[in-house]
């Protein structure tokens, strides 16, 4: 299967990400945990470019196009190798992030985010869990992480409101494929609804 995780910013989305695929790999399900932008060395370089830096620094429109290109590099490199080596892939983040931030959060190109997936990309996830938290709890867990990577934490808590906004909205228009788990609560019973939800 190809699993990603998505979500707003510190909503755990990375660790039980993690999570998922350690205990994928302790059932031996051979399991590639890997990330967005990221997850391949072409798409690593592009992703410092996406994440550091002043808010302004880039359009959506060059935004979107960068995120794609890392994302071709990433989905030729490593996800379909290991797919097509019956591997399990296990992401943080994919394309529904593209729809959520490119598409909707920071601009409205949903139409050219879902054609330059379709052109380039033309892979979709198997299941995707959208990890659903409150943004002001959120974006205190993001801003107390500190670090370099805090270009889209940047924007606000509006921001992060319209992002979970974005994210509940493309759960509704794709619930055969998407799940959304509850957030709240300790690592562990969060990563037990995921488990849950897998099977």
């Amino acid at each position: 299967m190809f699993i990603s995780f998505e979500g707003i910013d510190g909503s755990g989305k990375s660790t039980q990400a993690r999570r998922l695929a350690q205990a994928l790999n302790a059932r031996g399900t051979e399991t590639v945990l890997t990330r967005e932008p990221g997850g391949s060395e072409g798409a690593e370089e592009i992703r410092r470019l996406l994440v550091e830096g002043r808010s302004e620094r880039w359009s959506p429109e060059t935004e979107l196009l960068l995120f794609t290109a890392a994302r071709r590099d990433h989905v030729e490199r490593l996800i379909r190798p290991a797919l097509a080596r019956g591997a399990w892939v296990v992401t943080d983040r994919f394309a529904d992030s593209s729809r959520v931030y490119q598409g909707l959060a920071r601009a409205d190109l949903r139409q050219l985010v879902e054609e330059l997936h379709r052109l380039t990309i033309g892979i979709e996830t198997d299941r995707t869990f959208v990890i659903d938290i409150d943004p002001e709890i959120a974006l205190t867990r993001g801003q107390a992480r500190g670090g370099v990577e805090d270009r889209f934490e940047t924007l606000g808590l509006d921001f992060q409101r319209r992002l979970r906004d974005g994210f509940l909205a493309l759960a509704a228009e794709f619930p055969a494929r998407i799940r959304v788990i509850d957030g709240s609560g300790s690592g562990d019973e969060v990563a037990g609804r995921v488990l849950a939800a897998l099977a």
